[in-house]
């Protein structure tokens, strides 16, 4: 049996292949990969004699290696933004005063946000009580009554 032969634009052909798919998944996961199929093919452009198992060896660390350094880099240096809550919906509430949609008895009732609603613990309300938002726990807020 023939063994398979793989030349430097092959590696290169995955790196385009690589980007598209970064392009339809973003996550700059794919990227590093892209970029290391990229660097591999340049090798193996200078060094034609690379065998096929060190090729892909030189791949998947170069891989490896790309993408752990990519999140080390994102966690060090986090993307400013203004707006952090953004993609956190829950936690934008917190702090705020709503009026209680059902009054909280036995520690549990609900309060309506915009279109919403909320399951709420605290100390037992009627529902006529602001109460405020003060921490949540998945998909419940954890209230006070508001002063």
């Amino acid at each position: 049996m023939d063994q398979l032969t793989i030349v430097f634009w092959n590696w290169w052909v995955l790196a385009l292949g690589l980007l598209v798919i970064e392009l339809l998944v973003p996550g700059f996961f794919f990227l590093w990969m892209a970029a290391s199929g990229f660097v591999t093919g340049c090798l193996l452009l200078l060094i034609p004699v690379i065998g096929t198992d060190l090729q892909v060896l030189i791949f998947s660390v170069l891989s490896i290696a790309a993408i752990a350094v990519w999140k080390l880099y994102g966690k060090k240096h986090p993307i400013a933004t203004d707006h952090p809550l953004l993609n956190k919906r829950g936690a934008q509430y917190i702090g705020r005063v709503f009026s209680l949609y059902k009054p909280i008895e036995n520690g549990e009732g609900t309060i309506k946000v915009d279109d919403s609603i909320w399951k709420v613990h605290g100390e037992d309300c009627d529902i006529s009580t602001k109460v405020k938002v003060v921490a949540i726990r998945g998909t419940v807020f954890d209230v006070e009554k508001a002063k």
